[in-house]
């Protein structure tokens, strides 16, 4: 049995999780959550809908379908189910006729949804800059 100094135990915990290698379990969250319909479901249970309060809120599948403008029926269940996996939202099933749906973030959501939240703001406001660099970039080819 191979034994480490107390250095290497503290470099091997210190890369423990380092997205940047690649056997990295922190990867795959990180693909996950970098997901566009991922940031979009988040943004939409934290209330930045277009009508949104900026509160988080809890929202029906075919509310979240209407809220999230192009998103599949296939890819929204699939980022749902993997959301509530990973322990991000919460689904409540109610059992009425017809069968009655509701997400909501949960508080590790929630903490995930202010990132999201500055990376949509972002995106929106420096949108005229990119459009600006493309088109210069593209012109100078």
């Amino acid at each position: 049995m191979a034994t480490s100094t107390a250095a290497q135990r503290r470099d091997e915990r210190k890369n423990s999780y380092n997205a940047l290698l690649a056997a990295c379990p922190s990867r795959q969250l990180l693909d996950r959550i970098s997901d566009k319909w991922v940031v979009l479901v988040l943004c939409a249970l934290g209330g930045d809908g277009p009508d949104g309060t900026g509160e988080p809120t809890t929202l029906r599948y075919s509310e979240l379908s209407r809220i999230i403008a192009g998103v599949s029926e296939k890819m929204l269940t699939q980022t749902l189910r993997s959301l509530e996996r990973d322990g991000l939202i919460t689904r409540a099933v109610t059992p009425t006729v017809p069968v009655t749906v509701d997400y909501a973030l949960t508080e590790l959501g929630l903490s995930l949804h202010r990132t999201a939240r500055l990376l949509r703001t972002w995106a929106q406001d420096n949108m005229d800059a990119v459009h600006a660099n493309r088109e210069h970039y593209d012109g100078g080819r």
